[in-house]
């Protein structure tokens, strides 16, 4: 989905001969956003079907395509989704037609997928957060992290206009994530270091690339000066106990973690909460968290009403 670009792939021939011959030889097809309206619906792929689509787009159906308000359509061998913030849950119903439910079980568990809308975060010693004009985010990278705890949180927090800065702890700009997403930088770290302070630094989790970062003196000597200057920092799954632990800067704290790592931390008895914030920290569980971590980090750096708009455009409210 997106736009322009559903608008775009509807228009590409060659794709629509890909998916037309596709979906002749009886193919699973599937399309999320505005896509199943400006691409499968305008090829004619969705008549006579059930489908679901972007609130703002549905009226784009033609009248042989029935509208359905929900999250997920599975319709024959057509599945079609809302928005980002049901992207989870379209990618399991994806799992199911292709797996099986046991599959689904198996990755959703450990993942801490909920359904759900909307977002809580467990606040201790509550303290406003400050930034002069456009908060300035440093987010680092490394092979093997998680591409959704990294790519969820850099696409929220630009959404909300935050200046986010990717930087690489490898050798180049380019990594490879735990699942072989290439994720491109926008710098390396140590570029990245001229350009501190940061407003908040928040760290990505995945291994081995939690670990990495976690040996990574330069960005554990830039999150030390984030402490003592009282700014904002934090991380999400195994970047919470392999990053900030170990350098002492969950000292004092409460912190949470993906529960196979909730041992690691000195104090993990809030680890059940799925975004933690204790003063300047803020921490989450997983993947199946990193949108409510956004939408929380949002809140606390620019407001509710901010946090508020950023998830009704991703249809994050229930």
């Amino acid at each position: 989905g997106g736009v322009p670009g559903a608008a775009n792939l509807g228009g590409r021939a060659t794709l629509e001969g890909i998916v037309r011959k596709h979906v002749e030889k009886g193919g699973l097809f599937a399309a999320i956003c505005a896509a199943p309206p400006l691409a499968l619906a305008s090829w004619g792929l969705l008549d006579g079907h059930k489908a679901t689509g972007h609130p703002w787009f549905v009226e784009k159906f033609p009248p042989k395509v029935t509208a359905v308000d929900a999250n997920v359509v599975v319709d024959g061998n057509a599945v079609t989704g809302t928005g980002p913030a049901t992207s989870m849950e379209f990618a399991m119903a994806l799992v199911e037609q292709l797996y099986g439910k046991e599959k689904v079980e198996q990755i959703a568990k450990p993942m801490l997928v909920r359904y759900e809308g909307g977002y809580s975060m467990k606040e201790l010693n509550s303290v406003e957060w400050h930034c002069s004009g456009t908060p300035k985010v440093l987010l680092p990278v490394a092979n093997g992290i998680e591409e959704m705890e990294a790519i969820i949180l850099v696409d929220a927090l630009r959404r909300a206009n935050a200046d986010v800065v990717v930087a690489s702890a490898e050798d180049g700009v380019v990594v490879t994530a735990r699942y072989g997403t290439r994720i491109v930088a926008d710098v390396m770290l140590d570029e990245a270091a001229d350009r501190a302070p940061f407003d908040l630094i928040i760290v990505p989790g995945g291994m081995p690339g939690a670990k990495t970062l976690g040996g990574c003196e330069q960005l554990v000597a830039l999150l030390k000066k984030q402490a003592e200057a009282n700014r904002p920092y934090g991380a999400i799954g195994a970047a919470t106990a392999h990053v900030l632990e170990p350098h002492g800067l969950l000292k004092g704290k409460k912190a949470t973690t993906c529960a196979s790592m909730a041992g690691l931390l000195a104090d993990g008895g809030e680890c059940e909460n799925r975004v933690v914030v204790d003063g300047n920290v803020i921490t989450s569980r997983s993947p199946g968290t990193a949108m409510e971590y956004a939408a929380a980090v949002v809140e606390k750096m620019m407001g509710r009403d901010e946090a508020r708009r950023l998830a009704e455009g991703l249809l994050f409210l229930s």
